[in-house]
Order: structure tokens, then sequence, then C-alpha cells
């Protein structure tokens, strides 16, 4: 009998209710995992734990300035997020929030574009030609693709070694990939200020450092002095690719399977 009643007096709605939040709240941390959001909301957890001990305290000078700190944020958290809010909102409007990726055709599109940087970078590293490419991820490079000459042009080796040759008028800059397409050469990217680097790298190894402090960007750097392959990814850079190397990096960040694989082991 108590059993039954039990049963009676359950709600099965909030259960439907709690499921449904956390769902959006998971995919909502998928959109934003391995973007700068990860680390804001890190801070703002901070802000609400002195909040609430300066609170429970009864630091009232503390309270009194993290009140006015929180009402500032509520106009500025928009700005800050404004990068994920408008991947989130992109990825609602084409159905993929909650879905899943086309992943044979992703994979295939993706597969061409790392053939197409392998034989780019191999070209460019024999001849010694130097060269930047930012590869977009999560985040988006928007604001480093107006600094530069948009393109729209399909991914190719041809295509990517004429941009970098000598005295060609982009030659300077970075180009940035998003997808399987160039949109934009001749970029400028922010340098870093790690004043522990080796004083042997030059600016585009700066260039590609500083662009990986700000965002989840794969950059592949090409030494025009010596012709070495480098990449750098969240502030960590690996040197002297060869083509096995490189390819097996290029595979495991980008392929949609691997990623999905690779995440699914860590939870």
């Amino acid at each position: 009998m108590r059993f039954a009643a039990l049963l009676t007096d359950f709600n099965w709605m909030a259960i439907v209710d709690i499921a449904i939040v956390s769902v959006i709240f998971y995919n909502l941390f998928l959109v934003i995992e391995g973007t700068r959001a990860v680390q804001l909301i890190k801070g703002i957890f901070v802000l609400l734990i002195v909040s609430m001990l300066s609170r429970g305290l009864e630091l009232e000078t503390l309270t009194w300035l993290l009140d006015k700190l929180w009402t500032m944020m509520i106009v500025a958290l928009p700005v800050v997020f404004q990068p994920e809010l408008r991947r989130a909102l992109e990825q609602i409007g084409r159905g993929r929030l909650f879905g899943m990726r086309h992943a044979l055709e992703t994979d295939e599109k993706t597969q061409n574009l790392i053939n197409e940087l392998l034989r780019c970078t191999k070209v460019l590293s024999q001849n010694r030609v130097g060269a930047l490419i930012a590869l977009e991820r999560s985040t988006g490079l928007q604001e480093y693709v107006d600094t530069g000459v948009k393109i729209d042009g399909i991914v190719s080796s041809e295509f990517l070694v004429n941009l970098f040759v000598p005295k060609a008028p982009l030659h300077d800059g970075a180009v940035i990939i998003r997808g399987d397409r160039v949109v934009a050469a001749g970029c400028l990217l922010p340098l870093t200020q790690d004043r522990s680097l080796d004083k042997n790298l030059g600016t585009r190894h700066r260039a590609a450092i500083g662009l990986s402090e700000v965002c989840d960007a794969l950059v592949l750097v090409v030494s025009e002095e010596t012709g070495i392959i480098s990449s750098v990814m969240e502030r960590k850079m690996q040197r002297f690719h060869d083509e096995n190397s490189l390819g097996a990096l290029l595979r495991e960040t980008l392929l949609p399977s691997a990623q999905s694989a690779k995440s699914l082991f860590r939870r």
C-alpha cells in the first residue's frame, strides 16, 4: 500500500522536466567545450562563490562592490559570449544542436582537406617557403578574417602554395581556413607576449602561439629559414613534423569520427 501511494504521489512530469533541462545544458556545454567560454564560466562561478561568502560573513563593502559588478556583467555577458551564442543559434537553426552530423560526408571532405594540407606543407618545407595557416575550429576567427583579404576558395595544395610564394601580395600574413574553404589571406594574428619562448622562433611562430592563446584554432607554421613544419594548438607547439606525424595530428583534430570517439572515451 505504501509503495502504491508513493507511486501515486510521484511526479513523473518533474522527471521529464529535469531530463529536458539536463539535455539542453549538456548540448550547450558541448557547444562551448574547448572555447574561451569555459574559462569565463569558471570565473563567473568563482565570483558567485565569493559573493555568497561575502554575504554570509556580512562583508558589506565587498558585497556592495560585487553587487555592482553583477549589474555590469548582466550587460557585458551577451557581448563576451557573442561568438558562442551565435554558434549555438546557428546550430539550432540547422537542426544540429540535438542531432548527429552527417559523419560520412564530413569525414570525406575533411580527409580531402588533410591530404591537400599535407601536400602543401611538404612542398613549402622542401622549398623553404614560409607559411602560416590557421584552421578554424569551435571559436570563430572572423575578427582576424576581417584584417586580411577575403577569399572564398576550395582548399587545394596548389592554391595555398601560390598564396605563400615570396613577394606575392598576400605571402606575409596568415591564411585562415574555415571548413574546407580558404576564407581569407594576408591576415594579422596577435603575437604572444610569452618571454620564455626560444629566441630563435620568428614572427610566424609567435603569431601562431598568440592565436592559440585566445582560441582553439589549429595553426600550422612552415619556417622560411629551416623548412621545419610546426603545429600550435592550445598554447602547445609541436615542431619537426614529418608527413606521418602531421597527418596523424590533423586526423585526430579535424575528423569528426575521431573527435567523437575521443570525446566519448573521455566521458
